[in-house]
């Protein structure tokens, strides 16, 4: 259902597409568990204490100022590793994975569903994929 227009359908996302660079929910879930990827939350902590965390994924705000040394942090120092990010409905994890790739990452993936979901499926939290706490 699509009600007040474009402005419901960027909220919600409902163009977005599991295409290539990009994994679905499940998916990353499963790439996170057995160490394939490295999975970042970028969403606010306040988000992050409403729903949880993604189990397997690592909770980093993308708001950060040092957001990218942290990523770093993460990924030993190594640009090249696989890092997917997730966040509510995919439009942000969109946005920050095309600012990583400009930084010098090169194997940077979406999750377009997020944790709510999106046009790319139902999201993480309705798929009944685990969460935990942020801490």
């Amino acid at each position: 259902m699509v009600t007040g227009g474009a402005v419901t359908a960027r909220w919600f996302n409902i163009w977005a597409h599991a295409g290539e660079n990009a994994l679905s929910a499940p998916d990353a879930h499963r790439a996170a568990q057995s160490g394939d990827i490295v999975l970042i939350d970028i969403r606010r902590p306040d988000e992050w204490a409403l729903t949880g965390v993604g189990e397997g994924a690592v909770p980093l705000d993308m708001r950060r100022k040092d957001f990218i040394e942290a990523l770093m942090v993460e990924v030993q120092g190594d640009h090249s590793r696989p890092v997917a990010l997730i966040c509510a409905r995919g439009v942000r994890s969109r946005k920050q994975a095309a600012k990583l790739v400009d930084a010098g990452f090169t194997q940077i993936i979406d999750v377009p569903e997020g944790m709510l979901g999106s046009g790319a499926g139902p999201g993480w939290i309705k798929r009944g994929l685990p969460v935990q706490d942020a801490s």
